[in-house]
């Protein structure tokens, strides 16, 4: 038997190895990472300082600097998977109602029209959804800027880099969904700021970029910890109740000495209020499905790149539509409104004409598999015909099974009458042929245990439908014998 084994070439493959890149301010941070033999390995780190702002200068300078960057650290991996700043983010919020889940989409366009402060159409807009302990569902819209990152495609472009997704490295550290006992209130050291985000109900209730949090002195970044806590502290108050009753943890990301500080500092402000806070400084041994190396310090490029490569999609996704061929090919030859509608007309005469080709291959390709085939058709009806014509001249009511059937059911059912012969034939001989054609003749002989045992079987088989001219003879005593003799009509019962 053959196999056949389908393969969806439209399927996106999951790449075995993948450059993660974070982009902090002028900070640049990469690893290359490979899964293998259900492992992710490590082939190269590496962390630089751009001199060039990718937003302001030439896209060709600064994607020959990042290259150059690459080069010296021994990178040659060029698919990569880049964290935006989480300063270029724009945040807003809706309740979703009562509506079918059709009609919800359209209801997100709408409010995400009304939430932000600019035109929506500059930005790409991405959503998360959760739902509260009451049952009540939201939405958290995410809007960044369409000139920053098709600004950044650029640049990485001009480093000879293939970008196959946009995204933020919170999200990537601190997934959607994946707080097992309440909310997550997670806290991400940045170079110039601190990242915040809560998760809870399956989805991303508050995201923001705390300024002002991280400053540089002497060479050495110093956390303010009270404004980071009365930060976090109004983020939570303005969520619902039952949404910040749910958040149980604050988990801390970054390299470990400035984690410790600040946990050590924030940490006496919240569990007081039954918050427990968490230093996250290494991954745990199969935090993406796949054994990691152990003691791998928590980054937002890391973690990036290996939820791509182990299959697990980000709920905030800014990589720009890519447009189709049809859409470059009429933008560059009919710009005006007449020209696509006549480009238009004309595909659809092409398809019309490909249509009509199509069904006239069809029949000539039928009528010669009619031609083939014509010869055992005929032989095959001919052999239909004389089967019809020497099929058996029996019917198949099965009349003298179901005449079987109806004399055993008057029969009691504890054996106390039991019957030795059986017999039975048609009325249909002689001159009352026409009259009697369907009529049987039916005698039965055998014993019986007592009088009313007969009785009542004499009874049962007098008020079968169509029996006539019932006569029985009844001898003996202990065990009686006797014979029945009627006429049944109509067939079985």
């Amino acid at each position: 038997m053959n196999k056949i084994i389908p393969v969806n070439f439209l399927k996106r493959r999951v790449p075995s190895s993948l450059l993660g890149l974070t982009l902090d301010g002028s900070r640049l941070e990469g690893v290359v990472l490979r899964r293998s033999n259900g492992s992710l390995q490590v082939n190269q780190r590496f962390a630089a300082t751009l001199s060039l702002d990718p937003l302001t200068n030439e896209p060709e300078l600064v994607g020959r600097e990042i290259l150059n960057h690459l080069e010296a650290a021994g990178v040659r991996e060029r698919r990569c998977v880049v964290a935006v700043p989480l300063k270029w983010a724009l945040t807003a919020h809706t309740k979703i109602p009562e509506l079918p889940e059709a009609d919800v989409a359209s209801f997100l366009q709408i409010e995400a029209e009304r939430g932000f402060p600019t035109d929506v159409a500059t930005l790409q807009v991405a959503t998360s959804r959760l739902v509260s302990a009451s049952g009540e569902r939201l939405a958290a819209f995410v809007g960044v800027p369409k000139v920053h990152v098709e600004r950044l495609e650029r640049v990485l472009r001009a480093a000879k880099l293939k970008p196959l997704s946009f995204s933020l490295a919170i999200t990537a550290l601190q997934p959607a969904g994946a707080e097992v006992s309440g909310g997550v209130l997670a806290l991400v050291i940045g170079e110039h700021y601190v990242g915040l985000q809560i998760t809870c109900g399956g989805g991303v209730a508050a995201l923001r970029a705390l300024d002002g949090t991280v400053e540089t002195e002497s060479g050495a970044r110093v956390l303010h910890g009270e404004l980071i806590a009365r930060e976090a502290r109004i983020t939570l108050g303005q969520l619902t109740a039952d949404l910040r009753e749910s958040v149980k943890r604050i988990r801390i990301f970054g390299p470990r000495e400035q984690v410790q500080a600040l946990a050590d500092e924030i940490r006496p402000r919240f569990e007081r209020s039954g918050l427990k806070v968490e230093l996250v400084t290494a991954y745990p041994a199969n935090e993406f499905g796949k054994t990691i190396p152990p003691e791998t310090p928590v980054a937002g490029a890391f973690s990036l790149a290996a939820r791509q490569v182990t299959g697990r999609s980000d709920p905030f996704e800014f990589r720009p539509p890519k447009v189709s061929a049809w859409q470059r090919i009429t933008s560059k030859y009919a710009p005006g409104r007449l020209r696509k509608i006549a480009v238009a007309a004309a595909a659809v005469v092409v398809v019309v004409i490909g249509l009509f080709g199509f069904q006239q291959w069809q029949l000539t390709r039928l009528r010669s598999q009619w031609m083939a085939m014509s010869p055992k058709v005929k032989k095959l009806n001919g052999v239909q015909a004389r089967i019809q014509k020497y099929r058996p001249w029996f019917d198949e009511s099965f009349r003298y099974l179901g005449i079987m059937r109806d004399v055993a059911n008057a029969f009691t059912p504890d054996g106390s009458v039991t019957a030795k012969t059986l017999g039975i034939r048609e009325l249909n001989e002689g001159r009352e042929a026409a009259e009697t054609r369907g009529v049987n003749a039916i005698s039965c002989s055998g014993n019986a245990e007592n009088y009313a045992t007969v009785v009542t079987t004499i009874h049962k088989l007098g008020a079968i439908s169509g029996v006539t001219n019932f006569n029985y003879q009844i001898r003996g005593k202990t065990p009686m014998q006797f014979t029945f003799d009627f006429q049944m009509s109509g067939g079985p019962r």
